[in-house]
Formats: structure tokens, sequence, C-alpha cells
């Protein structure tokens, strides 16, 4: 089954000089993970400017998506994949067809998505041996991308992954490729387009609407499926691509108490999901047995996708 989202057509040549942002916060990692001194390109990590083999397509990825992302585009896929109707089956076979994407949005690496998964978990386990709930967290952030992939429906990139950002309210300047913005119909709808836009302040980012994507369905589905995993490994899950409100502080008009005690753990986790991309192979079937075992402590057995 796929379903069919409209998109613009553009080519190439279209793309504007390359510009991103460059306010984001510094940031050091902790315990025992040695931090690599650059992406699997050889590059600075979210790094939008570099010239690399993958850095033409990634500015055109967002192009596609900061137009494309509305509100109303959200709240259709949202209904849509919130009836979690599609498919059954484990959080471990989910993981294996992770083999079959590749992140376009990624200016980092072009590994299989598993492979990335693997690195964040192992790399959080070593320093924080303790937080299994984290651990597993780490293990499935991602496994929403499978929207990729026929039995998802197949949607687009710009639909799956990529930073993610609020909608319903005005775009922050430093989400990266914020330009692109203008050609938004949201950009200019005085209903959307002012600082809390349909929010208030303070309401809470659950009562916020995110830029549909892997974060957002994975979200859907830990919900749907009544994990015990704590708030902050929902939270985690759902706004790890919000890279504006924890890289950069924007948003913050709309969290809540709550919203600021699961960003602490979103920090912590954020460093190992970006610094832990690498060309170095985690052998699978070697630390399988622990993460099924994290599986069964916090998810049934057979999932609704």
């Amino acid at each position: 089954m796929t379903i069919l989202v409209e998109q613009p057509e553009f080519g190439i040549n279209e793309v504007e000089e390359k510009g991103i942002q460059k306010n984001e916060r510094e940031l050091v990692l902790d315990g025992g993970f040695s931090v690599p001194q650059a992406n699997a390109f050889g590059q600075n990590f979210r790094d939008y400017d570099a010239e690399s083999a993958r850095q033409q397509g990634v500015e055109n990825f967002y192009r596609t998506n900061h137009i494309c992302q509305t509100y109303d585009f959200v709240k259709k896929m949202r209904e849509e994949y919130g009836k979690l109707d599609k498919v059954e089956m484990s959080i471990w076979e989910c993981c294996e067809l992770l083999n079959e994407v590749v992140d376009e949005s990624d200016p980092d690496l072009d590994e299989p998505q598993i492979e990335h998964l693997l690195q964040t978990a192992e790399a959080i386990r070593k320093d924080y041996p303790d937080e299994d709930w984290l651990h597993l967290t780490a293990l499935i952030h991602d496994l929403g991308k499978v929207l990729n992939l026929p039995s998802f429906g197949e949607l687009p990139q710009w639909a799956v992954v990529g930073d993610t950002f609020p909608v319903g309210c005005a775009f922050d300047e430093s989400i990266v490729h914020h330009k692109y913005f203008k050609e938004n119909p949201d950009y200019a709808d005085p209903a959307y387009n002012t600082k809390c836009g349909v929010y208030s302040e303070g309401c809470g980012l659950d009562n916020v609407l995110m830029s549909w994507g892997h974060d957002d369905y994975m979200y859907l589905v830990a919900r749907g499926n009544n994990t015990t995993l704590p708030s902050a490994g929902l939270f985690i899950i759902r706004f790890h691509s919000f890279h504006a409100l924890h890289r950069s502080g924007a948003y913050k008009h709309l969290t809540n108490e709550e919203d600021e005690q699961n960003l602490k753990w979103l920090q912590i986790f954020n460093k190992y999901d970006l610094y832990s991309k690498s060309k170095v192979r985690i052998d699978a079937e070697r630390v399988k047995p622990y993460y099924l075992s994290l599986i069964d402590k916090y998810f049934p057995a057979k999932l609704r996708w």
C-alpha cells in the first residue's frame, strides 16, 4: 500500500546558495564515550555547508520538507497513522527492516539505519549502565523510518526523516535551511505565523503538533501499544529531531515543567545520537540477547504499527 502525498517539483539547480544558522550550543559528552573527530565523510557533524557527496541532496531534501510540512498535512498524517493498522510485528523485526533504509537528510552517515541504532544504544549503555530504559529508547528511537517502506505507505523521505519543528506557529530561524519556509503556505497565514500561533504559552509540547515523520510515528506506536517506558523515553522518541529546541533553545515559550525535566534527558541522549555516528560496526548478534530482554520488559511481544 502506497499513501500518496503531494509535493512540489524542482531541480537541483534551483537550490539557493548554502546557508545555516551558527548559533547551536557546543555539546560535551559524558562518561567514557570517545567523541569522533569527524563524521563518516570526514566533515564536522551537522555541517550543512560542508562540500560533500551528500550536501546537495540534503539541501534539496530540506527545501521539499519545508514547503510541504503544513499544519493540515500533519493533522492528516496523524489521523491516518494513529490507526496503527499497517503491520503487526515485534520491535526486533522492525529493527531488521531498517537495513533497507538510508536517511537522505543526514549529512553525517550513509550506513543502514540499524547500524546507527546500535551505535547509539551501545554508547549510552557504556556511560549509563543502570538506565536500561535509555538503552532501549536509543535502540528504537528511529524505528519510525520504516514509513519509507512499502508496507507502511512508502512515504517520501521528506515526510519521514529530517529535523522536526512545530507546525501551527511561526517557523523559528534556528531551523536548518529556514529560507525555504517562505514557500510553505502556512508561512504567510496569520493563523499560523505568529510566535504562538494556534497554541498558548506554556501549553506543553504534548499539545503541539510537530512536522510529520518517524519521530512522531514511533511515539504513536509506543504509546498506542501501551509501552511501560518512562515519560522521558517517550519524550526522547518524539522530540529527538527537534534540534531547534534542544540545541538552540527555541520554542521554550511552549514548554511546561514536565517538558523541562524531560528535556534534560533528551539533551543527554542527543549527544550520543549525533556523535556516535561512524563507520565502526556493532556485532548485532552479540548484543541482541540484551536488547531482546529490554524489549520484553517494556513492550508486548507483537506491536500494531
